[in-house]
């Protein structure tokens, strides 16, 4: 058993941002699944919205927020999370983030739904710039522990107890070790999940391959609620090609004058579903008229062409995409990009308030494995790192100040193992992880009706007959912790699914097309 003040389930921007936060007064160890910079942090192209030019103001940013969002949203949540976001943006360029400059001020980009220029960025690669600047300082304090290739199974909660109190406290987790294959106890008084989304639950993702969910079902089975796991965003732009799969396109490219045509008519098609704000449209808009533009025609994908922009513009904001693509015979300079749509953000998640407080005791969340009330229906672009960086810190000033009422933890359980084998058919976990994938894609994309979500449903139930047969006769490895979390969220996403009886944001049913007058949220209750 490994003991620390508080820890903390994920490195990427909430988990580091919150360690950051607690060091200087307390034990802080952070798991991380696979390497330290594995998570969806790393992968972030866009860059972080903030409100920092004098024709921009704190409203306008929250109404943008708002309309994506399609109402949904929590206004007070929203408006925390604005007026918050300078802050974040100069403490990160305290750390060293190299942030793109012009003249003597930074540089501000758009993107899809924004109605100013609020996006700073690191060229290209903000969310590897901010990994590098917070692993780098959270290396350099004696007080962070960094675990690597840690993989949470489940939470230790009060029925793990030696001696049951019925409290319901979460006091830690159960991890396996990836080199060592052994399952270690880590303990702590607060423990916080920043263990990112769900977005591996679908075939064509952007989102990296440890993306399964783990926290989201780990507070599921430990009975936190969840809310809005409808709620999938699909981003417009991945690149379409056989040999490399979930390329991002960033929305700065569309920011930035990029214009989506369909290859075979030769035409702007956006002027058809969107004529005013046309490629700037939010993310489900954009991603539909794609789908729709591709259906009709039979299309493998369509065009995002910015080759009417001056070649240095172009190479000079897209560095690290231009190098890319030309690697695979693509200058985009002179050339359209195909593209796709492609499951890109976990919207739903588990329920937190303002200080990043989950149903349980003595466990928080941050980032993209919860539902903060920022996002609503759909989130707007670059607003979810900056969730990142003011969830990470609410959470760590709330155990800050409430550190005397968290109670010590009481001796846990360690893992047993005494009843369980090795597993003699590993291919099993294949088979169901891609038939998951594929039905996910196929029934609960981004276009629904209630008879694929019921198939759907019926596939899960199946399913996890099986996987949890399986999960109870052989020891637990990484591909079977994720694969049964896979699973939990396909269920999740399902089931919430079904309970919305209307289209909003995010979630497109052709069977209730219309959207209610008063917008509701899905709550799940385990």
């Amino acid at each position: 058993m490994t003991s620390a003040d508080v820890l903390i389930v994920g490195s990427g921007a909430a988990g580091l941002t919150a360690a950051l936060n607690l060091a200087d007064r307390f034990k802080v160890t952070v798991l991380a699944k696979g390497a330290l910079n594995e998570g969806s942090t790393a992968w972030a192209q866009g860059g972080i919205a903030a409100v920092l030019e004098p024709g921009d103001t704190f409203d306008n940013h929250v109404e943008d927020t708002m309309v994506a969002g399609a109402g949904l949203n929590d206004r007070e949540i929203v408006e925390f999370v604005v007026e918050n976001a300078p802050a974040a943006i100069e403490r990160l360029q305290k750390l060293g983030v190299p942030f793109a400059q012009e003249g003597n001020a930074l540089h501000l980009t758009r993107e899809g739904g924004h109605s100013h220029r609020r996006i700073v960025h690191v060229d290209d690669a903000t969310g590897w710039a901010v990994q590098e600047a917070l692993q780098r300082a959270a290396e350099a304090h004696p007080n962070i522990t960094l675990v690597p290739d840690q993989v949470a199974i489940d939470l230790a909660t009060s029925r793990h107890e030696e001696r049951y109190s019925g409290a319901g406290n979460v006091w830690g987790v159960y991890a396996v070790d990836r080199k060592s294959e052994k399952v270690h106890l880590y303990t702590a008084r607060a423990t916080i999940l920043a263990t990112g989304g769900a977005g591996r639950t679908y075939l064509f993702s952007t989102a990296p391959r440890g993306a399964t969910g783990d926290g989201i079902a780990m507070a599921w089975r430990a009975g936190a609620r969840v809310s809005n796991m409808e709620m999938m965003q699909f981003h417009p732009t991945c690149l379409y090609n056989l040999e490399v799969k979930n390329f991002l396109i960033t929305e700065a490219v569309r920011g930035e004058g990029g214009r989506l045509v369909n290859p075979q008519t030769g035409k702007r098609f956006m002027t058809y579903y969107d004529s005013e704000r046309l490629e700037l449209a939010p993310r489900d808009v954009v991603a539909r008229a794609i789908d729709a533009e591709i259906k009709r025609y039979g299309l493998d994908y369509v065009h995002l062409d910015i080759s009417h922009q001056p070649a240095d513009f172009v190479r000079g904001h897209f560095p690290n995409i231009y190098d890319k693509l030309i690697g695979l015979g693509i200058d985009m300079t002179t050339q359209p990009i195909p593209v796709v749509p492609a499951q890109h953000y976990t919207c739903g998640g588990i329920i937190v308030d303002r200080d990043g407080r989950t149903d349980l005791p003595g466990l928080y969340a941050a980032g993209e494995c919860t539902e903060s009330g920022l996002h609503g229906a759909n989130r707007l672009a670059s607003n979810s790192l900056l969730e990142c960086f003011v969830f990470g810190e609410a959470a760590a000033q709330h155990i800050a100040a409430h550190w005397e009422a968290l109670p010590p933890v009481p001796p846990i359980r360690p893992w047993d193992e005494s009843r369980v084998t090795d597993s003699d058919e590993e291919v099993v976990i294949k088979q169901n992880w891609t038939e998951i994938r594929r039905f996910m894609w196929n029934y609960v994309g981004i276009v629904r009706t209630t008879k694929r979500l019921e198939r759907a449903q019926h596939r899960i139930k199946m399913l996890t007959a099986e996987v949890e047969d399986y999960y109870g006769h052989f020891r637990v490895t990484p591909d079977l912790i994720e694969l049964r979390n896979l699973l939990q969220t396909a269920d999740l996403i399902v089931r919430s699914a079904l309970h919305r009886h209307e289209s909003r944001g995010l979630h497109y049913t052709l069977d209730w097309p219309e959207t209610l007058e008063t917008p509701l949220d899905t709550v799940l209750v385990p």
